[in-house]
């Protein structure tokens, strides 16, 4: 039975190397993401579809999965919008209870429960922001969603959170957009959705949906200039490094080849090798604490590790945190730094900062999981 199971793991083993050597002769032949900037009246009538009818202070409601949010799916657009300062900005949840940011060990702690934001907000949202949660069909998130919409909310997705809008029937019939990754699923599930390429965020009446996990930082900048006019937008891009917040996007960019696939066995294989490293979280800005821990954490060569010298701190803009480690910061003998530069930058510096530290392709992989449009 011994010499079986070691026959069989042998076979296995010489099995994946083979198809690794296989995948690794195979060329990059990824387009390069770029795009010409979006005419000027289409860019308009973005901007005016993104715009909520109150006349008043609108609130924005983030919506949590307690169970799973993708973390940077949920602090940028915290980050953003709290820089901006246009709307009241409240993360929710059906519990107030800590939300588990994956694929990080991060946990954060919504504003409000659903029923604390209907007490607090008894007209509703006039924005509903929704990351990729998982599970995405949750039934209480789908309900509250719903009933957001039915109040008056315009709907805003982000990366996969176009699952959640699916599941809850608001892709049928309208042109959207998602990550790259499930585009295909989505069309096999709602057949009448249309898809719509090379634009990095659309809107179809009070339904907004976006591309992978970076597009947040320009479409929650469209989002400030739709509600605080292009001076405030444009102050808060100079502020936070972003260059360009119009929907410029190359589809066929991001496609997973035969050469991410080797990158990516390669790296799962690579166990024995998988680096702890420490993310101090106290007092972070929020996008660069996201993109950070989501960039490194899909290299499949790192543990990233949330360290704080207590339980509970917060972080820039005030969201309470709660790290996966509670010590001293200071003292890790392997840190992951954020970026020195603004939080905007933070794409283009982890992904060179990963190219240097593993090696180009790994980088590579990583700005397909991210849909960054990397230029090295």
């Amino acid at each position: 039975m011994k010499k079986a199971a070691t026959l069989a793991l042998l076979v296995l083993i010489v099995a994946t190397a083979s198809a690794a050597i296989f995948l690794s002769r195979a060329p990059d032949t990824t387009p390069r993401a770029t795009a010409a900037p979006i005419e000027a009246t289409e860019r308009a009538r973005a901007i005016e579809a993104l715009r909520p009818k109150t006349a008043a202070r609108p609130v924005i409601a983030i919506l949590a999965q307690n169970a799973g949010t993708e973390i940077a799916d949920l602090l940028n657009p915290y980050g953003v919008l709290r820089q901006a300062d246009v709307a009241d900005v409240v993360v929710v949840a059906e519990k107030k209870a800590p939300l588990s940011l994956y694929p990080s060990d991060l946990r954060a702690m919504p504003d409000a429960s659903f029923d604390e934001f209907a007490r607090r907000y008894p007209r509703g949202a006039d924005i509903v922001v929704v990351p990729a949660m998982d599970p995405y069909d949750d039934h209480a998130v789908i309900a509250w969603l719903l009933s957001q919409r039915q109040a008056g909310a315009k709907i805003v997705s982000v990366c996969n959170g176009s699952l959640t809008l699916g599941a809850a029937g608001l892709l049928d019939g309208r042109s959207a957009t998602s990550h790259w990754s499930t585009v295909e699923e989505l069309e096999s599930r709602h057949p009448s959705m249309r898809w719509v390429q090379d634009r990095r965020y659309v809107t179809d009446g009070d339904v907004t949906t976006a591309t992978g996990i970076t597009s947040s930082l320009p479409l929650m900048l469209a989002l400030v200039e739709a509600i605080g006019g292009h001076d405030a937008a444009a102050k808060t891009a100079n502020e936070l490094g972003i260059e360009y917040w119009d929907a410029r996007h190359t589809s066929a960019a991001f496609r997973l080849n035969n050469a991410h696939r080797w990158t990516f066995l390669r790296n799962k294989l690579q166990f024995w090798g998988r680096e702890e490293r420490e993310l101090p979280v106290e007092g972070a800005d929020e996008i660069a604490l996201g993109i950070t821990a989501d960039a490194y954490s899909r290299t499949e060569r790192v543990s990233v590790v949330s360290v704080a010298a207590r339980p509970e701190v917060r972080t820039k803009r005030g969201l309470v945190v709660l790290p996966g480690r509670v010590g001293d910061a200071s003292a890790s003998a392997h840190p992951l730094a954020l970026p020195p530069e603004r939080p905007g930058a933070t794409p283009q510096y982890v992904l060179a900062r990963i190219a240097t530290e593993f090696d180009p392709r790994t980088a590579r992989y990583v700005a397909l999981t991210l849909e960054y449009p990397w230029a090295p």
